[in-house]
């Protein structure tokens, strides 16, 4: 383990201001990161009726088709941030997506769009695991859910900025401006993060936890691994036995990636029902759903972290414990949100279930992160992210674009059906013989229709939106009792863990 300290004693290397300066630059890049990702979401419906899309084809391209490189690379990125200069991979890995983001705006068909969707996965797969062993070496274990809640706080704010100027932009020009527009600017951060942020010594903030006298500092760095296939299986293993051969962890992993595919799933399509419901512009739908976003998953985001960290002094079980009635708590709040019939009460009630969904983040972060030796914590993350982006975001889209489509065709066969429960059981059963996808290309009717279709093809969709929606967010309290579960030994595992380090 590298020793890092000062000359004067064993003072820390990086002072407070210089790390909240490296945590703030790591946030505005993970913002970023998810204003490239998630901005599909919201000019979606833009793009399905331009291109002529179906509802799992923007669950693609939102979903699998961004998430399968993202996650297959994300562990070979990782090992190489074991041994390798942690800020240049982030900088590099920013410039390939913000580029590619840009490159989405040129796309002529669904073959373009999905293709440039990949690379936007290759360059985001080089962002997390580095930064969170950044993170857990410049912030001390005690701290560490905390830090990294707040760098999960890029998540609320890449999917309110993406929102609201992505929903501005496609509404005034047009979705492929929105995408150059938003992309772009991530070349100019990926210089600053490059020239500001210093790689610190490998397990750095667990040799010292006091302020920092940053005078004549001299830094003893630890040797790199040497490199052999053998070695890299090896590591891989190690790693995976931690986070699926113990109970806790491998309960917070079920936890967050369970939660992640209703998150990832429900929220591809929340700007397309505020659209296809309500009948609203794509400027008012971004601004709704952007602010809803950064304000309660904000919250929610946050809290999780500096929350756990503080009630886990007195008792280890509570960073199982938040996060499990934080998802059960939201799950019925969130259902009752979209039962109602007019936007305004929707977006009220919104506001509210994400303070409690969000808390699930930092928690499992800062537990994965604890439970590694510093030299295994990039592997740690892309681990941990390859069984839930590949699960998660790389299906949770495609499953809940897939149910719509299917809900879709039962819904504008059968206008007067009873229920939720009804439409599952006959969108598989008795779907109907009239083609939805047929009759309403891209979800409308064809120019020059007569009102009664435009009307069906309409209703079909947006209430065929609502259900898919509804039963995406069932997923939460699915991962809520995955959580509880977690709390059962977690206290014994995280002495355990601090005692191999």
């Amino acid at each position: 383990m590298a020793d890092a300290r000062a000359s004067g004693g064993d003072r820390p290397l990086y002072s407070n201001g210089y790390k909240a300066a490296v945590l703030g630059l790591l946030l505005a890049t993970y913002t970023f990161n998810f204003i490239d990702r998630t901005i599909i979401a919201t000019i979606g419906q833009a793009i399905k009726v331009d291109l002529k899309l179906t509802d799992t084809q923007l669950g693609l391209l939102g979903g699998l088709y961004f998430a399968l490189l993202y996650t297959l690379l994300g562990i070979p990125i990782a090992r190489l941030a074991e041994r390798w200069n942690r800020v240049t991979i982030i900088s590099v890995s920013l410039v390939i997506w913000s580029g590619f983001t840009a490159l989405c705006g040129a796309a002529a068909n669904f073959g373009q769009l999905a293709l440039y969707r990949f690379g936007v996965g290759v360059g985001e797969a080089g962002c997390s695991p580095p930064s969170h062993s950044l993170i857990s070496d410049y912030y001390e274990p005690k701290k560490r859910a905390s830090a990294l809640s707040i760098y999960s706080f890029g998540i609320p704010l890449g999917t309110m900025f993406g929102a609201v100027a992505g929903g501005w932009l496609a509404q005034e020009f047009s979705w492929r401006v929105a995408f150059v527009i938003v992309g772009l600017p991530g070349l100019l951060l990926a210089l600053i993060v490059k020239l500001v942020v210093k790689e610190p010594p490998r397990g750095h903030s667990e040799i010292v936890e006091r302020p920092l006298e940053a005078e004549d500092v001299v830094v003893e760095p630890a040797p790199k691994p040497a490199f052999s296939m053998a070695n890299e299986f090896a590591e891989l293993w190690a790693v995976t036995k931690i986070l699926f051969g113990k109970w806790p962890v491998l309960h917070m992993v079920l936890g967050v990636t369970i939660a992640s595919f209703g998150s990832y799933g429900s929220g591809a399509f929340v700007p397309p029902y505020f659209v296809r419901t309500y009948g609203l512009g794509l400027a008012q739908v971004g601004l709704i759903v952007g602010l809803i976003g950064g304000f309660s998953a904000g919250v929610g985001t946050l809290v999780g972290g500096f929350l756990t960290d503080w009630a886990g002094k007195k008792n280890v079980k509570w960073y199982a414990l938040t996060p499990a009635i934080g998802l059960i708590v939201a799950t019925p709040i969130y259902i009752a949100a979209y039962l109602q019939t007019s936007w305004q009460t929707t977006a009220l009630i919104l506001l509210v279930p994400g303070i409690f969904h969000y808390t699930y983040l930092a928690p499992t972060f800062g537990v994965v992160q604890n439970s590694v030796e510093p030299r295994r914590r990039a592997t740690a993350t892309a681990l941990l992210f390859f069984f839930l982006n590949l699960i998660a975001l790389g299906g949770g889209p495609v499953f809940t674009g897939w149910l719509i489509d299917h809900l879709a065709q039962f819904n504008f066969n059968h206008p007067g059906s009873s229920g939720l429960l009804h439409a599952l059981g006959g969108s598989f059963s008795d779907p109907g013989a009239q083609s939805f996808s047929a009759s309403c290309p891209g979800g409308l009717a064809p120019k020059g229709s007569a009102p009664e279709l435009a009307k069906a093809c309409a209703g079909a969709m947006a209430r065929s939106t609502q259900q898919g929606i509804i039963v995406s967010l069932c997923f939460y309290a699915w991962a809520g009792v995955h959580y509880g579960l977690a709390a059962i030994g977690l206290a014994k595992h995280m002495r355990e863990s601090a005692g191999t380090k």
